[in-house]
């Protein structure tokens, strides 16, 4: 049978649809990429913001226009079940802890869902693996759809997870990508812990290198020691995804994120002091209910001081069955697209700045991908570099010679 597969979202959206691609495959079915093609329909939905549910809703309206056989997966498919079957009636669902069935819902075989860990599933490869180590959050922040889509924390055998790296590395993977919707809670529910897993995988033979995905600061300062000392391998990408959310510590405390500014503060701080060229992301809300205009200044302020890479900034967004849409002291529209507008310049002169630094250092830098002429690499600390020449998968010493807001350009020497 012949499968199209359309993803949206999170690394672990698209990690559950490389593992889909793989389970098809062992199955004898075809991954196509024209829909036309295609004998089933496949929506791997995220709905995190309105704008990202009305778009979902665009592509189920278009897919079912097909009149093919349509599977929705995704967030969508755990909470708005009931929106799905009212835009398409016919769609079958399969929420994401058991995507593994997506054989027995392709092939129409009778089966009772039944939850497993995301691991020793055959994975679809390419350069990068995307690992999922854990399902579900131990948090219940205001704001979040994804936790009723993903439920509590279970993180999975650590032994089943180096399993699948030595898989992937066995199979050319160069990248692999940690993920999961706090990284630094893996292992709180099974006596495991992030960093005994990271120093788990930097152990194992091949040429690759890992990325560590989100983590929650109060999760990671929970283990900050042992996150700092395990970072040191050189297997280890020096990339820190760290979302502050606000500058604010009253609406941290709306938010329900239970950590205060300076714990991430002191955390970024303590990175930068072991690895001075450390790459920093961070993610912002911008007019949460009752934001007043001195808060959001704080979060302004906030990334002038921790100078961060890569800012990730959203719109409050009141998502069904969250704590937040209930809130009074809703933004207007107007005042959060000009609070949004003024910290993204913010934001984007703070990237290109850190950017603008890196011109004439020399970079030892992983191929990953070609670019129209050019092949893009990253280096140690994941900035994203291209150049001419290489080929993917191999190393090469690039100086830069150039920036933008978003990258680096080099020439290999």
């Amino acid at each position: 049978m012949k499968v199209y597969l359309e993803t949206y979202g999170c690394a672990t959206n698209q990690g559950d649809a490389l593992s889909m691609r793989g389970i098809l495959a062992e199955k004898g079915h075809e991954i196509v990429k024209d829909i036309k093609e295609a004998d089933s329909l496949i929506l791997m939905t995220c709905t995190v913001i309105d704008t990202t549910e009305q778009r979902m809703l665009h592509r189920l309206r278009i897919l079912k226009k097909e009149n093919k056989q349509l599977i929705v997966s995704g967030c969508m498919a755990s909470v708005q079940k009931d929106l799905i079957k009212k835009t398409a009636p016919f769609a079958q669902i399969l929420p994401p802890c058991y995507f593994h069935h997506i054989n027995d819902v392709i092939e129409g075989n009778k089966t009772i869902f039944t939850y497993r860990p995301k691991t020793s599933i055959p994975r679809y490869h390419q350069a990068i693996g995307i690992i999922p180590i854990s399902e579900g959050c131990l948090f219940s922040c205001t704001y979040c759809i994804t936790k009723n889509a993903r439920g509590v924390l279970r993180s999975y055998p650590l032994n089943e997870i180096t399993d699948d790296v030595s898989k992937m590395v066995k199979q050319g993977c160069k990248e692999i990508r940690l993920t999961a919707q706090d990284t630094a809670s893996y292992g709180q529910d099974n006596k495991s812990s992030l960093p005994l897993l990271i120093k788990k995988i930097s152990n194992i033979k091949g040429d690759f290198m890992l990325r560590i995905g989100m983590m929650n600061p109060l999760s990671t300062w929970k283990i900050l020691t042992e996150l700092l000392s395990v970072y040191s391998s050189n297997k280890a990408f020096k990339f820190l995804h760290l979302p502050a959310q606000s500058g604010s510590n009253a609406i941290l405390k709306n938010m329900g994120r239970r950590y205060t500014i300076q714990m991430c503060e002191d955390i970024i701080a303590s990175f930068r002091q072991l690895f001075p060229d450390m790459t920093i992301a961070t993610d912002i809300i911008v007019a949460f209910p009752g934001e007043t205009e001195k808060q959001f200044i704080q979060s302004c302020q906030l990334l002038s001081r921790i100078q961060p890479d890569i800012v990730n900034i959203t719109r409050f967004s009141a998502r069904p069955g969250t704590i937040a849409k209930k809130m009074a002291g809703r933004i207007s529209t107007d005042v959060a697209k000009k609070r949004s507008q003024k910290i993204a310049s913010l934001a984007n002169e703070i990237s290109r700045k850190k950017n603008t630094e890196k011109i004439g250092n020399r970079y030892r830098v992983l191929t990953m991908e070609k670019r129209q002429d050019y092949m893009m690499g990253r280096t140690i600390n994941y900035k994203p570099v291209l150049f001419k020449g290489g080929r993917i998968g191999e190393w090469v010493n690039i100086e830069v010679k150039e920036a933008t807001q978003t990258h680096l350009v080099g020439r290999i020497y």
